[in-house]
């Protein structure tokens, strides 16, 4: 990671106020020898309380946190914070603006990019930017994802455990202030390649929220997003509590984990997907979870697919068309 940064900012991060403008990223290419791409970019501040990180569009095809912190940036107005929002709705612009997963310029995932290179491939500029000029100044990261166009999220909120009790009671205290049915603790990612990871090693304390999918915009989800994300930022100490109409939680956190790949679910054929449980279900060892169908083969039995543990269904596939390989659910248990 080391090494300037190619990006510049339009937005001064030192003012107090309102700003908006792009990240240029260099990008010399036939059409436009000397261009640069437009990442946009928000910074509303005012006084020395907590700094906020707020990121979507990591991945493109992922539109309830775009249209979300859109919303934040317009209706929140400076004299209501106590402290400073930094929000990227678009933060790997190419995959946003082409509604893809992974950047059409180089085929980057932003969230497999981490720690990034100053001189590489576009997305690795992006990562090396925000992880060496964004969350240096961060006191706080939300990173908004969905299942994008292939997977559904009941919403769930996903953070890193922490080695300190005290600061894993913290953690958890942050993740109930959303109001969220689940929230899933992993441990650190091995590769570091994550935006949590980067977070970690600048020591800004990270979230990342899965909310709906299926390549749509769910009006429920949103408004749930909206919400906990106001409760959120009210925790923090970084707006203060009458501006944004707090709530109480809507409901209480379970704390659930992933403990191995066993709670994957995948397809071992290829054909037509047919989902026999929603998301948000609590299945069993051996309940039937779909069938593969084989439209072009007719005469051949679809394939039955089954659960191999009890566990709670925390996101689904949503094409019917599945390659072998492919993920069907995923699958949390209950921290005991």
């Amino acid at each position: 990671m080391q090494g300037k940064s190619q990006l510049t900012s339009e937005v001064d991060f030192d003012l107090d106020g309102k700003h908006h403008g792009y990240l240029r990223l260099p990008h010399s290419v036939h059409r436009s020898a000397y261009g640069w791409i437009p990442i946009p970019v928000i910074s509303i501040k005012n006084g020395n309380g907590p700094v906020v990180l707020l990121m979507a569009g990591n991945h493109g095809d992922e539109y309830e946190g775009q249209i979300a912190l859109n919303n934040l940036a317009r209706n929140t107005n400076e004299s209501s914070l106590t402290g400073q929002l930094i929000i990227l709705p678009m933060a790997n612009y190419p995959a946003a603006k082409a509604g893809l997963r992974t950047s059409p310029l180089d085929q980057g995932n932003l969230n497999r990019s981490f720690p990034g290179n100053p001189v590489g491939t576009p997305t690795e500029m992006i990562a090396h930017y925000i992880e060496s000029r964004l969350l240096t100044r961060a006191d706080f990261l939300l990173d908004i994802h969905s299942g994008g166009s292939s997977l559904i999220y009941q919403p769930t909120l996903l953070m890193t455990r922490h080695s300190d009790p005290e600061q894993q009671q913290r953690n958890l205290a942050i993740l109930s202030s959303f109001g969220f049915s689940h929230a899933i603790l992993f441990p650190a990612s091995p590769d570091g390649s994550y935006s949590s990871s980067a977070a970690e090693r600048q020591k800004t304390i990270a979230i990342t929220a899965e909310i709906a999918g299926a390549g749509t915009v769910d009006t429920g989800a949103l408004k749930q997003l909206e919400k906990g994300l106001s409760a959120y930022l009210g925790h923090l100490g970084a707006v203060s509590e009458d501006s944004l109409r707090l709530k109480r939680p809507m409901q209480e956190t379970r704390f659930l984990e992933v403990p191995s790949q066993d709670y994957y679910v995948y397809s071992r054929y290829n054909g037509l997907f047919e989902a026999t449980v929603e998301i948000g279900a609590e299945v069993t060892e051996g309940q039937l979870a779909g069938w593969i169908h084989h439209p072009d083969t007719p005469m051949e039995a679809p394939h039955a697919v089954y659960f191999d543990i009890q566990a709670t269904v925390i996101c689904k596939r949503v094409p019917a068309i599945t390659q072998r390989g492919d993920c069907l659910y995923e699958l949390a248990a209950q921290i005991n």
